[in-house]
Parts: structure tokens; C-alpha cells; sequence
């Protein structure tokens, strides 16, 4: 059994305010788009859990992988079969792209199906949770409205189906801890939910917002030029993912942008 899990950008992420218990509360849009990770995984007569990396090197013990985790919660309250899991990592880690909170969503799918559980979307959102804020959104993987820490959706009427998307991701690293960090939470002055349903997205750059934006940019100013240059290059919209440091172009047609020292990714959203 084979599957891709796929990244997701933010469109617009508003910091809303800090919870007593640490975290922030967000609004933001979740879209998935398509480049991916790859994950197969087969049943096996040896040991219970085995697992292959290759790809983008990630740099942790293998207990720690989020592929893993979701593996030994569902153990927790399921007789699982053995399994031997190979891993391609293709989506940049570090970047707002949600990759890991993927692999993790994607793992818990495959088992329910592997293993014959028959959890339903909303059972297996509950465990991705468990997981990451952001783990639940690529159960149903489609556009949400996200508030919360992330992990609370709302149905939002979007598409942005046939336009070009070019993705860019600098050399440089952001870590959420450290985009937090200079962070003062502060309701936005329109709603997110509203200009993006209903508002061209030609327009969206006079309203919609990553609130990251503007301490990650003044740290590294590379990534803010990327931005820069994508406007420059006719975006309609573009706005740093996450809490960076990957940065998305979103275009009417196909590009040819060179950008030297950066991964860089491009494709048509559906």
C-alpha cells in the first residue's frame, strides 16, 4: 500500500490571542497543494515496526518521527499487524508546509484501511490531533477555515483550481518557536473568512496578512525578497506559509522564476 501526503500553504494566518496555557490562538485558511511526501507501507512477518528513510535527511531517532508516533497511538488501543514502512521526504521540513503534520495524517489513514479498523474522518481527526495542531486538516484535506491553535475548521467556499503556484524555500530555517517570539497577538480588523470567499484574490493583498511576516522578514530579509520578487513577477497573491520560511507565488499562468539557493517547487492548485 502506497500513498503521498502532500504539503498545504496558508492563506492569510492572523495571530489572534495568547491562551492561558501557552499557545495561540489563530485564524488562517489551510489549502493543500501538491507536492508530496512518499509513504508505502506492507505487512510483515518480522519484527512489528520497521522503518526506511530516504529523501531530505531529517535529522531524528526514528521514535520521534511523527510516522512512528501515529503508529503507536493507534497501537495503543488497536492489535496492529506488523508493518514495514518506506519513507520518501520530499517536502522541505522547517518551511510552514505541514509535511510532517502530513506523514502523520497519512500513516493514520493507511493503517485504518491496512488493519481494517474502520475509524471514521471524524475518529481518525481526533487521533491526528493527538499529533499536531495542523495533523487533523489533511484527514479530509481539503480548504478549511482553521482558528484555534489550528486544529478547529470550518467549511469555506474556495477554489483556486488552474492557477499556477510557485514555491520557494531559502536556504535559511524559521523555527515556530522563534517566530513566536516577537509575536504580539491582536484581533485583524476584517475577517479572513469573509475576503477570502468573497473577495478576487487580485484584492486579497490589501487585506490578508501573515502576521510572521514582519519579525521573520527583519531576521532574514532574503525571505522577504522573495516575496518581493514574486510581486514582481505579476502575483496575484503572495505571502510567506506558516511561520516560514517557505514563501508561495500565486499566478494566473505558468512561470519560469530563477531563484538561486533556494528549493523551489512549482505547480497547478486544484
Amino acid at each position: 500500500m502506497i500513498t503521498f501526503p502532500n504539503a498545504k500553504i496558508n492563506l492569510g494566518l492572523d495571530i489572534t490571542e495568547r491562551r492561558a496555557d501557552g499557545y495561540h490562538n489563530i485564524e488562517t485558511v489551510f489549502y493543500p497543494i501538491s507536492i508530496t511526501d512518499a509513504l508505502e507501507m506492507v505487512k510483515t512477518d518480522g519484527a512489528e515496526y520497521e522503518f526506511h528513510q530516504s529523501g531530505i535527511v531529517v535529522d531524528a531517532p526514528i521514535e520521534k518521527n511523527l510516522i512512528t508516533k501515529a503508529y503507536r497511538l493507534l497501537q495503543k488501543d488497536f492489535e496492529l499487524p506488523a508493518v514495514e514502512v518506506f519513507f520518501h521526504k520530499a517536502i522541505p521540513f522547517g518551511a510552514g508546509l505541514g509535511g510532517g503534520s502530513a506523514d502523520a495524517a497519512f500513516m493514520l489513514k493507511m493503517l485504518n484501511e491496512l488493519a481494517e479498523l474502520r475509524l471514521t474522518d471524524e475518529q481518525l481527526e481526533a487521533y491526528a490531533a493527538k499529533l499536531g495542531a495542523d495533523c487533523a486538516f489533511f484527514i479530509k484535506n481539503k480548504p478549511v477555515f482553521a482558528y484555534g491553535i489550528g486544529d478547529k475548521f470550518k467549511n469555506i467556499n474556495l477554489s483556486l483550481k488552474g492557477k499556477y503556484i510557485v514555491l520557494a524555500k531559502p536556504s535559511v530555517g524559521v523555527s515556530t518557536a522563534e517566530a513566536y517570539a516577537s509575536i504580539i497577538p491582536q484581533k485583524p480588523n476584517v475577517s479572513l473568512f469573509d475576503v477570502v470567499q468573497n473577495e478576487p484574490i487580485s484584492e486579497w493583498k490589501k487585506y490578508v496578512k501573515n502576521d510572521f511576516e514582519k519579525s521573520v522578514f527583519q531576521k532574514y530579509p532574503q525571505i522577504g525578497e522573495v516575496k518581493e520578487l514574486f510581486y514582481q513577477k505579476g502575483a496575484l497573491y503572495a505571502s510567506m506559509s506558516g511561520s516560514g520560511s517557505s514563501v508561495y507565488g500565486i499566478f494566473e499562468c505558468e512561470q519560469q522564476i530563477s531563484l538561486p539557493g533556494c528549493f523551489v517547487w512549482q505547480g497547478v492548485l486544484e
